[in-house]
C-alpha cells in the first residue's frame, strides 16, 4: 500500500468509526449507554451512573472529529490538514485508551481484548498517518 493509500484510508477510518459512535450517542443517548458495542455485551453501561450531558458532550466531540477527518480525506488531503488531524485523534484517544487499560475490572477477558482492541486502533492509525505524512514530505524533498 502506498503512502498516500494509507493515508487516505486512515484518515476514512477515523471519520467513520468516529460518526459511527457520534451519530448513535446524539441521536439515542440512552441507548448507546446501554447496549454499546451491541449484543450481549454492554461495555458503557459497565461504569455507571449514566449522564447524558456528557454522554452528548462525547458524541459531539467526535462528530466534531469525524468531520476534521472527513474532510481531511476527501477534500483536502493536506500535509498539515492530515497532521492535525492525525495530532487531534491521537490527544484524544490516548488518554481514552490509557482509561481503559486501567479500568478491566468490569469487563470479561473477551470484552477487555475485544475493546482494547478497538481503542488502540485510533491511536496506531493516528500514529501511523503522522509517520506516513512526515515521510511523504521528506520523500518529496520539501
Amino acid at each position: 500500500m502506498s503512502r498516500a493509500t494509507f493515508i487516505r484510508f486512515g484518515l476514512w477510518y477515523l471519520a467513520i468509526t468516529s460518526a459511527y459512535v457520534a451519530i448513535w450517542i446524539l441521536a439515542a443517548p440512552k441507548g448507546f449507554y446501554d447496549t454499546f458495542p451491541t449484543g450481549p455485551a454492554a461495555w458503557v453501561s459497565a461504569l455507571p451512573p449514566y449522564n447524558e450531558h456528557l454522554e452528548r458532550d462525547f458524541g459531539a466531540a467526535g462528530l466534531g472529529l469525524s468531520v476534521l477527518a472527513g474532510l481531511a480525506a476527501v477534500w483536502w488531503t493536506e500535509r498539515r490538514l492530515v497532521l492535525a488531524t492525525a495530532i487531534a485523534f491521537l490527544a484524544a484517544s490516548a488518554p481514552h485508551l490509557a482509561y481503559h487499560l486501567t479500568t478491566t475490572e468490569n469487563y470479561s477477558t473477551s470484552d477487555n481484548v475485544q475493546s482494547l482492541i478497538g481503542l488502540a486502533l485510533p491511536v496506531a492509525i493516528s500514529l501511523g498517518l503522522l509517520v506516513a505524512t512526515v515521510l511523504s514530505q521528506g520523500a518529496r524533498g520539501s
